[in-house]
């Protein structure tokens, strides 16, 4: 039966149990006469794995939801401990998959990816990083405890920061600098605490890096991120591309944005408000938001709607922003259900319907591949995984006048625009983060600097108009990528240049830009991201040239717009 999510039980794994049972386990697989036994030993170790992986998603999702729940937060805590454990036993399983003396028969019925995969986990653990891993999970909630606790006093009412969103929007000027300022209040305040808490990251996975073996954390969380077909000095020559071709024509958009808000010049304050008759923004509360993605997803296909379905069924979404709730937005997969998990902060912006296309791009991708019956493949690496929600995001345009009304055409520009405009900032975060690691007995000082530079260099229009905390270097504190999931920010803009051409592919014929987006999320993770690029019908964003050709249509498409009408 299925069961909704508040049904579904949680129970803390059990490591004193399963470990003896794994290492058991994969003792046999080491000894088994034959690669069928081997496949049926694997088929029992990735039960037992399912079981623990659905186990931390659901602990993280129970905490999230709600960070002040005691017994979530304990659990949280205790799972930090737990995770480097489970870690450390599936490398064991690793090693022992690639030393199979039937390797040859499991790859062939499996697929090389597994093993491309399995041998990068080899060079992220060993024995002697467990106990620097836990610490990195514990500093890592810290940060994430640190920022869902944020209470900002403003406009008479207390607010969290997902809350603070709206008034970025406003058509009030002085209006969205007190935002502003509130926001950079609050970080200033805490600047100690953000910095205390990265700095002890940035050294800890040094520590960790050095431990392994590796120079510096840089190639290591290339490892953990599985990028086994592109590397440090390939991703150098993306941003230089994105540098020459794509930061010349977000200013020219900002200088635009400018000229619309009647602005002789644009402040980082007046950034988050596209058009002086304001912006475009979702005609419904939550419930009635939620009823027009279920039309739009029946109408979009038979998958997208059986998907859809699904979801509300089993309660498979908590989409409200509350007091206590942790920030962002995730999609989560909890194997033992097939059930994918949305969360989010509604705040009645544009951003409402994001969620209801960009996580549910993710959500629907896992339930394609949820049949894959090695967990490595029920996700793919990073960056194709933004493939699916950035893309899904561009499929849904038909239907956005369904949540937007009139503000229809105001959306779609602002959407494509801000999605242009978003890649320096990624290529920025990518950037700062190789600084860091390349540097990682560099002062805090010298830290805030080198993020400072770096903002300049990519994003020349932005202008603090003399917010002394941002003006320091201190905006970094906000992406919460870069404390929690290191080097994972180039993937949105490598994914976003694919997601560009399904675009622009679906205006030319949206039925085989269909076809090749499902193709896409069925592959899930059983090829590297460069592959499943190919079998898409997509060009490599690494290519020279990949940039240029795909812009070129969103150039026209935009210049073909006269937003100072909207």
């Amino acid at each position: 039966m299925m069961r909704k999510f508040k049904d579904i039980p949680y129970e803390r794994p059990d490591a004193t149990k399963l470990e003896p049972r794994l290492k058991a386990l994969i003792e046999r697989f080491g000894a088994a006469s034959s690669p069928q036994e081997q496949d049926g030993l694997m088929a029992e170790i990735n039960t037992i794995r399912r079981q623990v992986d659905s186990m931390f998603a659901l602990c993280q999702i129970r905490h999230t939801v709600d960070t002040t729940n005691d017994f979530y937060d304990k659990e949280n805590e205790a799972c930090d401990t737990l995770q480097p454990v489970f870690e450390g036993i599936q490398t064991e399983y690793y090693r022992a998959l690639l030393g199979s003396r039937f390797r040859h028969e499991l790859e062939a019925k499996w697929g090389a990816q597994l093993f491309r995969k399995a041998e990068l986990q080899m060079k992220t653990f060993k024995p002697e990083v467990l106990e620097d891993l836990q610490a990195e999970n514990r500093l890592s909630s810290e940060y994430v405890k640190l920022k869902a606790g944020a209470k900002i006093l403003f406009e008479g009412q207390e607010r969290n920061l997902p809350q603070m969103d709206p008034f970025f929007e406003s058509t009030d000027r002085a209006m969205r600098r007190r935002a502003q300022e509130a926001i950079s209040g609050f970080y200033a305040a805490h600047g100690e605490d953000f910095d205390r808490i990265y700095d002890k990251l940035v050294k800890l996975r040094h520590g960790i890096a050095l431990k392994l073996g590796f120079p510096n954390f840089v190639p290591l969380a290339y490892a953990r991120l599985a990028r086994s077909d592109y590397d440090a000095r390939m991703v150098a020559n993306y941003r230089k591309q994105v540098l020459e071709s794509i930061v010349p024509l977000a200013s020219a958009l900002k200088r635009r944005q400018a000229l619309r808000l009647g602005l002789p010049a644009l402040k980082f304050h007046d950034e988050g408000l596209d058009f002086l008759t304001g912006n475009a923004t979702p005609k419904g509360d939550s419930t009635w938001i939620v009823e027009r993605a279920r039309q739009m997803y029946a109408e979009m296909s038979p998958e997208t709607d059986e998907f859809f379905t699904l979801m509300r069924e089993r309660e498979l979404m908590d989409l409200e922003t509350r007091k206590g709730k942790a920030g962002g937005g995730y999609c989560t997969f909890i194997a033992t259900e097939g059930a994918p998990f949305i969360f989010s902060n509604f705040n009645g912006t544009s951003g409402d319907v994001d969620v209801l296309t960009h996580e549910a791009g993710h959500a629907f991708q896992c339930l394609r591949s949820a049949g894959y019956e090695v967990p490595e493949y029920n996700w793919p690496t990073l960056e194709a995984c933004e493939i699916h929600s950035m893309s899904m995001e561009f499929f849904a345009w038909p239907w956005m006048g369904k949540f937007f009304g009139p503000d229809e055409d105001k959306y779609k520009f602002a959407h494509l625009a801000g999605a242009l405009t978003f890649i320096p900032y990624g290529v920025a975060v990518d950037e700062f983060q190789h600084w860091v690691y390349e540097n990682p007995a560099a002062a805090v000082a010298e830290r805030r600097a080198a993020w400072r530079g770096t903002e300049r260099k990519y994003l020349p229009h932005r202008d603090f108009d003399g917010d002394t905390f941002l003006e320091n270097g201190g905006y970094w504190f906000r992406q919460g990528h870069i404390f929690e999931s290191p080097f994972y920010y180039i993937d949105y803009t490598l994914a976003q240049v694919c997601a560009f051409e399904f675009w622009g592919r679906s205006r030319q014929d949206r039925a085989a830009a269909w076809t090749d987006y499902l193709k896409l999320c069925g592959l899930g993770g059983s090829l590297p991201f460069t592959a499943l690029v190919r079998e898409a019908g997509l060009h490599d964003p690494f290519a020279d040239g990949t940039i240029g050709r795909t812009l070129a249509p969103i150039e026209q498409w935009l210049g073909s717009i006269d937003d100072r009408r909207m």
